[in-house]
């Protein structure tokens, strides 16, 4: 009898071009490769539709997530009030198999009597309302500043619902510890991710690379700090790469020919940055969750320079 799996997503895993798409796309081809049929149920709201998911699972259920929710009121997270949708709860119905729930963000159904008696399992890619938290503190716009104080405080109110769960699937040692005062169903599974040997190249590159989503305050910080704190005063070139950069941060660039910005740069062009450049930096000001990034470049780069932050789990 074949093995069979729920495995219900927040975001299209295809590309897998950012943090926690990168763990759950890797985490289908790893189910697939050990014979594992996935129904996959997937939370959507602007990347497009491949068949690439088709090869790895059985099924792939789409569902709109519901973005009219107004983000500033409810009891309920809004990444949780947003994908709430009744067909998902009919789908995980058509069978009994295990439902693995990734992030708090779709454990809207965890606690439906429905699926009482079902095995639920969560994987935790961070302590949300820690992860919350830190995006207040380096937010300047007001709105999204208090969007991010209030999500913080919610997600921390409901959060217990992992109690419903019967394994809790944590990304990183640290993850483990602080959950597990919480929660007696606590397991470490490690970040899956695209790295199976070594590829750094041999020989000296010329510049120096960051990469990271910009949208995310967190890196969009980082960023800033390179530019502003690090390579301000040196002449050695800096490529940084990601989407949807602030103003503040093109406008630092803008200023300082040694460095260039790079926007929409495909995940085949940012591996061959990795490998090109003679040193990545990487700095963050917050230690939540695993950073893949750092994972990437271990495997993919020549030298590494990282702060405390970034290396902590």
């Amino acid at each position: 009898m074949s093995k069979q799996l729920h495995v219900v997503s927040f975001d299209n895993p295809f590309p897998p071009n950012y943090g926690g798409v990168i763990d759950v796309y890797y985490k289908l081809q790893a189910l697939h490769e050990i014979g594992v049929e996935v129904t996959l149920h997937v939370f959507e709201y602007g990347r497009k539709r491949s068949s690439e998911l088709e090869q790895l699972c059985k099924q792939v259920h789409y569902y709109s997530r519901r973005n009219f929710v107004n983000p500033f009121i409810g009891s309920l997270p809004y990444i949780v009030s947003t994908r709430n949708h009744a067909q998902l709860l009919q789908n995980l119905l058509v069978n009994d198999a295990p439902i693995l729930f990734e992030g708090l963000h779709t454990c809207f159904f965890l606690d439906n009597p429905a699926l009482a008696n079902r095995t639920k399992l969560v994987r935790m890619h961070n302590i949300e309302h820690d992860y919350y938290r830190k995006l207040e503190e380096v937010e300047s716009n007001f709105f999204k500043k208090y969007f991010f104080s209030k999500e913080a405080e919610r997600l921390n109110k409901f959060e217990p619902i992992l109690q419903h769960a019967n394994h809790v699937l944590a990304i990183s040692p640290n993850d483990v510890s602080e959950l597990s005062t919480r929660y007696n169903n606590v397991k470490l599974l490690p970040a899956f991710h695209a790295n199976s040997q070594v590829t750094a190249q041999a020989g000296q590159g010329d510049f120096a690379f960051y990469h990271g989503n910009l949208s995310v305050g967190e890196n969009d910080e980082a960023a800033r700090f390179l530019v502003s704190q690090v390579f301000n005063d040196l002449t050695i070139p800096l490529i940084i790469a990601g989407n949807k950069p602030s103003a503040s941060l093109v406008q630092m660039v803008a200023q300082h020919q040694h460095i260039t910005l790079l926007q929409n740069a495909t995940t085949q062009k940012i591996n061959e940055l990795t490998q090109q450049a003679q040193i990545n930096v990487l700095p963050t000001f917050q230690s939540t969750g695993i950073k893949l990034k750092l994972i990437n470049v271990l495997f993919q780069g020549r030298w590494v320079l990282a702060n405390q932050f970034m290396v902590e789990n």
